[in-house]
């Protein structure tokens, strides 16, 4: 078998996901737009085709041929990782399955709000919220050692619509896993986590540097060019006491 299939904490009743393609009837003007646009994207037709469960696939597959973040072997946690395209990838780079038998087996390990359908090589805790303090008793639970390689954030607040307050509250998601770190994320570990940029970026920035020896700014072709979102990449974690937030 190509691995085993794994999900924690899934309530008996599933919730169906719900594609941008139905129901077309009804919608405004932007949703046509946005909808028309989306269907064109080749990012979109791409992942139908490699069968990545959405787009955002290729930022995550982009990032880490540039940069080499995942490599057989390292344990992964996944943040936000509904409907699951980066643990795909993930899966994929770490060699969870096992499917190379010549390359160290990796752990992925994905949390979400939102149910995710299960997936080889990959365990799924969820619905469960990671700023909750016992998702991350869980978390320490179902790490191999209590310890990941790397963190992946691809999370995101619901949208406001006000601009400045959906930023400040993806600043604070974000702090938050930089906060955990100090207890799940082993020395010399990295951290990718999506932002979006705004006047407390600099305030996420200024913290990673003092927890990490590297930090840099990566913009990936998969992210839309009118979009704000940038993903910050934080590498060779410093594993100090934590840190109190500025």
């Amino acid at each position: 078998m190509a691995g085993h299939l794994k999900l924690v904490g899934v309530p008996l009743k599933v919730r169906r996901l719900h594609t941008a393609v139905c129901h077309y009837r009804g919608r405004t003007g932007a949703e046509h737009l946005w909808l028309t646009r989306h269907l064109k994207d080749p990012f979109v037709k791409a992942a139908k085709v490699e069968s990545y469960r959405c787009r955002s696939a290729f930022k995550l597959l982009e990032m880490n041929e540039k940069h080499q973040i995942l490599r057989p072997g390292l344990r992964v946690l996944d943040c936000g990782a509904a409907p699951g395209a980066w643990s795909q990838v993930a899966v994929q780079s770490v060699n969870a399955t096992g499917a190379d038998s010549s390359s160290p087996v990796g752990f992925v390990l994905g949390v979400d709000l939102l149910h995710i359908f299960p997936l080889a090589g990959a365990t799924f805790l969820c619905p469960a919220d990671v700023t909750d303090p016992r998702t991350f008793q869980k978390i320490l639970e179902l790490l191999p050692r209590r310890r990941a390689d790397v963190i992946l954030s691809d999370m995101a607040p619901n949208a406001t619509g006000i601009r400045d307050l959906d930023h400040d509250k993806l600043i604070s998601l974000c702090l938050t896993l930089v906060d955990m770190a100090v207890d799940i994320l082993h020395p010399g570990g990295t951290l990718l986590c999506k932002t979006w940029a705004g006047s407390k970026s600099h305030l996420l920035q200024k913290r990673l540097t003092q927890e990490f020896q590297s930090t840099r700014v990566v913009k990936p072709e998969a992210s839309r060019k009118e979009s704000s979102e940038v993903y910050l990449l934080a590498t060779q974690y410093r594993g100090g006491k934590r840190a109190r937030r500025p």
